[in-house]
């Protein structure tokens, strides 16, 4: 809703305020333009970009028109399902395996589908946990290697904005390309003795083309390449925040303590509070008891010590 908001804004203002002025949307109206920037534009990141990237930026365009952000309900699912690993943990890192290895099937992960569907998210932590049990890490070489992890995360899901960017920086240009081009076409009727009218008009077409490449950049491309940079930073934080939840397990911290370190890295306006955090463990407790294994409930009690 805010994305659609944006553009009826913009879209208003710009050609809301040319029409009072008594301008003729007809001018503005130049298919041929149109044409030659956006496809010179999609022509440039088609080339400027591999397979890899241009797949991400357009899921990434996705969720920004979709507006798909990490809710209240994201963080209790991520949070909690950190707390059931951790308890799973605490039996031995082996009952580790049946989930970590195949985590669609899995009930544990089953119980938490925003999670699921954030295929770089579950990676991360699925894969970290295989590295916590196939042996022993202590909490400076995990933290190292997590953060190398992240960055090099982070710097893939940049990309795409970044790419967008430079695009839309080349979007006047390609604005000042087609008006070049509408000026040979006019000075070819001028040649053949054209009208002082019919020259007027076509000069006029031919600006159109500077107009449309100012606009795509700073009215479309823009916005769309700063929204994809938070959407990236919002993202960002759940890697973070699972990250300082590994480190602070494996120094030897309760597995509480470990899920509230993981709370503090989460975006204030979504931020739980430690006793919501503490009611959500105790309702999934108190769901759980009933179907627990002896083994589950040993766990626990090892991760409330």
């Amino acid at each position: 809703m805010q994305s659609i908001l944006g553009i009826l804004i913009i879209v208003g203002c710009v050609f809301g305020g040319y029409m009072i002025h008594d301008g003729d949307m007809k001018m503005i109206w130049q298919p041929t333009e149109l044409l030659i920037i956006v496809g010179a534009g999609a022509g440039a990141i088609v080339l400027g970009n591999p397979k890899h990237v241009l797949s991400e930026m357009w899921l990434q365009v996705r969720k920004v028109m979709m507006r798909k952000k990490p809710g209240e309900e994201f963080q209790r699912q991520l949070l909690l399902l950190m707390y059931e690993l951790l308890q799973t943990a605490a039996g031995g890192l082996k009952a580790l395996d049946a989930h970590v290895e195949a985590p669609h099937e899995s009930d544990l992960f089953k119980r938490y589908p925003l999670i699921l569907e954030e295929p770089k998210l579950l990676h991360f932590i699925v894969d970290n946990f295989r590295l916590m049990a196939m042996g022993k890490i202590n909490a400076h070489e995990l933290e190292g290697v997590l953060e190398q992890e992240i960055e090099a995360i982070h710097e893939e899901m940049a990309q795409p904005a970044k790419s967008l960017a430079k695009i839309g920086e080349a979007m006047p240009g390609f604005g000042i390309l087609a008006a070049v081009l509408g000026i040979v076409m006019t000075m070819n009727v001028v040649a053949e003795g054209a009208g002082t009218a019919e020259i007027a008009v076509r000069v006029g077409a031919a600006m159109v083309g500077t107009f449309i490449g100012i606009f795509m950049c700073y009215g479309v491309l823009d916005p769309i390449s700063n929204m994809m940079k938070q959407l990236v930073s919002e993202e960002l934080q759940a890697f973070e925040s699972v990250k300082v939840v590994l480190v602070t397990h494996v120094s030897g911290k309760p597995a509480l303590l470990a899920i509230d370190a993981g709370r503090r890295l989460v975006q204030l306006n979504i931020k739980p509070s430690f006793a919501r955090l503490e009611g959500w463990i105790n309702k999934m407790q108190d769901a759980g008891d009933a179907g627990a294994t002896p083994q589950r409930r040993a766990g626990d009690k090892r991760a409330q010590a």
